[in-house]
């Protein structure tokens, strides 16, 4: 089955109205974990490139402390990680608030993960094509090797799911992720955090040659 954007955008709409109301409790568990144990700000912020390249802001709970000045923040991601952050990771609970970008229209249940806006100049025509649809809380390159990939290979499965995007393909890449906690030494989905992506820039780089 062909999957338009429309069709799509509906299927996210159904799918993360019903998860938002399921998880309510949770979520308000979560901040509220968060909050005690960790401290204020109860959720990570930061600007990343949407549907066509439009930057917008992108959410989770925070699962890191402050980087403090003269730290490199992507040096020290493990020591950065709190108790409850690498629960929350291991978990995907860390990625629950982006059910609400999904449902307002900024991302989509599944398609490529939104990175760094310092990226959008840096792809070729054939990776910038991964903007042709809405980001994704989880998406193909998030099932097939995620963090053992090198960022070409992630951009190369992400443009692939562009083209070959469908309902059936939706639902076996919701699948695979609902799956992925139970793998031993698994972590679902993508850290948002500050130190996301900064690490792999000149991956990208690397992958336009």
């Amino acid at each position: 089955m062909t999957w338009s954007l429309a069709a799509k955008r509906g299927f996210d709409i159904l799918v993360s109205a019903i998860l938002l109301v399921a998880f309510a409790p949770l979520m308000a568990a979560t901040a509220l974990a968060v909050l005690l144990l960790d401290g204020r700000p109860v959720l990570f912020r930061q600007e990343r490139p949407g549907l066509g390249g439009k930057p917008f802001v992108c959410c989770k709970f925070r699962t890191m402390r402050q980087a403090p000045p003269g730290e490199v923040p992507w040096t020290t991601d493990d020591i950065r990680t709190t108790v409850l952050g690498h629960l929350l990771r291991r978990t995907s609970m860390d990625e629950l608030p982006q059910l609400w970008l999904v449902l307002t229209g900024r991302m989509s249940l599944v398609g490529p993960r939104p990175l760094l806006m310092e990226y959008l100049p840096k792809y070729n025509a054939r990776q910038r094509r991964r903007h042709d649809v809405r980001p994704g809380i989880t998406g193909l390159a998030q099932v097939n090797g995620r963090r053992a990939l090198t960022l070409g290979q992630r951009l190369d499965l992400d443009v692939t799911y562009v083209d070959t995007r469908s309902l059936v393909l939706d639902l076996r890449i919701l699948l695979l992720t609902l799956a992925q906690p139970f793998k031993p030494g698994d972590i679902v989905g993508q850290n948002f955090e500050e130190v996301d992506d900064v690490g792999f820039l000149h991956d990208v780089t690397e992958s336009r040659r």
